[in-house]
């Protein structure tokens, strides 16, 4: 496979190609993870991807293969993004505990002029969480920079998902089998 760019800091995405054995290099730009009024909950992480990868086309040769994707949370119709500080990420816990949310990526590959773009949603829901298992997991693993205030393949992952229905890797913010089945087709 043609090695591509990874449009992303996520230590996970990385993780995640690494598995899938797909060659990658990072190249990263600031972007405004900001969404216009009345994007839809699957639409919302698509077009925050692909304002991820049109900032770095103009950074690599053209001809190749960008990848950049978006993770957010939505428990109801609210959509729950990264949070601030301990506060907010304990109070964004407590409402996902004994709760289903969807977690909902959306990625973009482009290649000069062509783009493939999709999301993909899984169902999660919680066990009830004690407030104590809440802070131990804010405070020992501080998931400021994870869009539910959560990482499943860690502890609260561990002890705390009741089900999952979907794709698993989609949670740790990268459908990567639908994404390798789009990077065949280009």
């Amino acid at each position: 496979m043609q090695k591509i760019i990874l449009a992303s800091q996520s230590p996970r995405r990385k993780q995640l190609l690494e598995w899938a054995e797909i060659p990658f290099e990072i190249v990263v730009k600031e972007t405004d993870e900001h969404y216009p009024f009345g994007l839809g909950a699957t639409e919302i992480p698509v077009h925050i991807a692909r304002n991820k990868a049109q900032a770095v086309k103009g950074l690599v040769p053209d001809n190749t293969i960008i990848l950049a994707a978006d993770t957010v949370v939505v428990l109801g119709e609210a959509i729950i993004g990264k949070p601030v500080h301990r506060e907010e990420a304990v109070s964004i816990l407590l409402a996902l505990s004994g709760q289903k949310h969807r977690v909902i990526t959306g990625v973009v590959i482009i290649k000069e002029d062509k783009e493939i773009s999709f999301s993909d949603t899984t169902e999660v829901e919680f066990h009830d969480l004690s407030v104590s298992q809440i802070e131990f997991y804010v405070d020992k693993y501080k998931p400021y920079d994870k869009a539910g205030a959560y990482a499943i393949q860690e502890w609260i992952g561990v002890i705390g998902i009741k089900s999952v229905i979907g794709d698993f890797y989609n949670v740790m913010g990268l459908p990567v089998s639908r994404v390798v089945q789009q990077l065949n087709k280009l």
